[in-house]
């Protein structure tokens, strides 16, 4: 891989506002990465804060319902603020105090990785502000209400489709307005370089540490690792280690929506074409005139309109499999975890238990599908809710 680039993908397409910035951040990246305190600092916090290493649980109720494969649930949900967006959070704004910044600002889309900032920005007595596009704001009041709790200012997004892209968008500008004391804590594998590296790389212990666990509890490794895929950054962890072991198969989960031959959906490799936004080329849902089109999800942080450049490498070299789950699907998903197991996923990994229930009985019984459950579904449950009351009346 040259310099900021998976293949064709990746990139700066910034502009000249931002590239002092964007350098500043890739020189300290660059030392700090392999800075043995910075490292040090970031286990403790990681272990002692957040909760990890996260638990890789045999999910022996669903397994044998389903029959086929054992399932094994990568419990991100139990981290500290609910997912794993606290992951590369952490990392980022210890980085963000290594390199003298006072304040922290992040885009946010069903909450949780808003929810982190703002926790590491009470932790770190930080600045933070936190932008989320209204329409998200409304389907995840609980979330918003915590960022607030925990002493960040949170600016109502009410441009575009009022959600995750158009969060993005502004939490860009307000950088380039204000950079000699803010760090923009980017909360995908988006954005230009080295922003997907370095998402990619904090939240690659989901993969280090699953390999690590199933090789103690079953002394191998997983037929399948299956994760859900907004812009890509708990899939990307959840894949990393793994991408050289090529008996281990690699399934990323997109929104289909209401699904993938409608407008309504967050499908990008199923519907995207290459093109360059938010500072990088990837793949994006586009208009027939090449403008990013709206995405639409039930669930917030799978509704944006892009996927993370890496991605988009992983697609075309075919190591990753990229399938659509619908909304329909998702909820079905929701209700079957929560009644089997006991445990509420968030929607978001609710897309990716789908699959390994439909793909689970297809497989032999000494066989390890390995589930990444990205975050908690607390956030999700009202709006679950009403989407079942909506259903039952179409019916």
């Amino acid at each position: 891989m040259s310099k900021g680039k998976f293949g064709i993908y990746g990139g700066q397409f910034i502009p000249e506002t931002l590239m002092n910035a964007v350098n500043e951040l890739e020189t300290a990246y660059n030392h700090f990465k392999n800075d043995k305190q910075f490292n040090d600092e970031l286990k403790y916090l990681l272990n002692e804060y957040a909760g990890r290493p996260s638990r890789l649980y045999f999910a022996k109720n669903a397994t044998e319902k389903l029959g086929g494969a054992k399932i094994y649930l990568k419990r991100e949900d139990l981290n500290h603020t609910g997912s794993h967006k606290i992951n590369n959070v952490l990392g980022q704004t210890l980085l963000a105090k290594k390199m003298h910044k006072t304040r922290i600002i992040a885009e946010t889309g069903a909450g949780q990785h808003g929810v982190a900032a703002a926790t590491a920005a009470a932790l770190f007595n930080m600045e933070c502000e936190v932008f989320m596009g209204q329409k998200d704001i409304q389907r995840q009041a609980l979330n918003v209400f915590r960022m607030q709790l925990l002493g960040a200012k949170v600016n109502f997004v009410k441009t575009g489709t009022k959600t995750l892209k158009d969060a993005v968008n502004q939490t860009m500008r307000e950088w380039s307005s204000r950079i000699d004391d803010t760090f923009y804590v980017l909360g995908s594998a988006m954005g230009p370089y080295p922003y997907p590296e370095i998402v990619r790389d904090f939240q690659s212990i989901i993969s280090k540490e699953i390999k690590e666990q199933l090789f103690e509890k079953e002394s191998k490794l997983p037929s399948v690792v299956i994760a859900c895929v907004g812009g890509g950054s708990n899939s990307i962890g959840a894949f990393y280690n793994f991408i050289n072991d090529k008996k281990v198969k690699l399934i990323g989960c997109e929104a289909a929506g209401k699904g993938v031959d409608t407008p309504k959906t967050a499908a990008t490799i199923a519907r995207g074409r290459v093109g360059i936004f938010h500072g990088t080329k990837s793949y994006f849902c586009q208009t027939k005139n090449g403008q990013i089109a709206p995405a639409y999800s039930i669930s917030a942080g799978l509704d944006y309109p892009g996927i993370g450049p890496e991605h988009a490498y992983l697609h075309e070299t075919k190591r990753v499999e990229y399938i659509s789950v619908t909304d329909k699907e998702a909820v079905e998903s929701f209700e079957f975890l929560s009644k089997t197991e006991g445990i509420i996923p968030a929607i978001e990994s609710a897309h990716a238990m789908y699959y390994a229930m439909q793909l689970a009985p297809k497989m032999s019984k000494d066989e390890i599908i390995v589930v990444c459950i990205s975050g908690r579904g607390d956030k999700d449950v009202t709006m679950i809710a009403d989407y079942k009351a909506d259903y039952k009346d179409l019916q």
